[in-house]
């Protein structure tokens, strides 16, 4: 079963477990992860290298948008994504926090063994 704690509150703990506190405070790197895995995710659906170049051209011909007000558009596109994939977003959630947690020395390998301040993992 799973905990009634936060998803969020969960993923900052195995964040604790896993890297050191300028890793985790680093906005930048939690950016880069982010849009990493959003584009692994568009990639996976068949969106081509084309359409994603063509986005990013759109996103960043508009004026910077609200963080908090974004983050509520991801996850409502993030969930009609998931209902039309007909993937259970908690389900496949929970599934990744529980394989992070079995992967930290892993993660934690490729963490130490990139360039600081790159955008790209390595």
């Amino acid at each position: 079963m799973t905990s009634v704690t936060s998803y969020q509150q969960r993923v900052e703990e195995w964040l604790e477990a896993c890297f050191s506190p300028s890793v985790r405070a680093d906005r930048a790197e939690r950016t880069h992860r982010f849009l990493e895995e959003a584009l692994e995710l568009a990639q996976a659906n068949g969106c081509s290298r084309d359409d994603a170049i063509a986005l990013v051209d759109y996103v960043f011909g508009r004026p910077k948008g609200d963080p908090q007000q974004e983050v509520g558009g991801v996850m409502v596109t993030l969930a009609s994504l998931c209902s039309v994939s007909k993937i259970h977003m908690d389900t496949a959630g929970n599934d990744e926090l529980a394989r992070n947690w079995d992967r930290i020395d892993a993660i934690r390998a490729k963490q130490q063994s990139k360039p600081h301040g790159s955008s790209l993992p390595q």
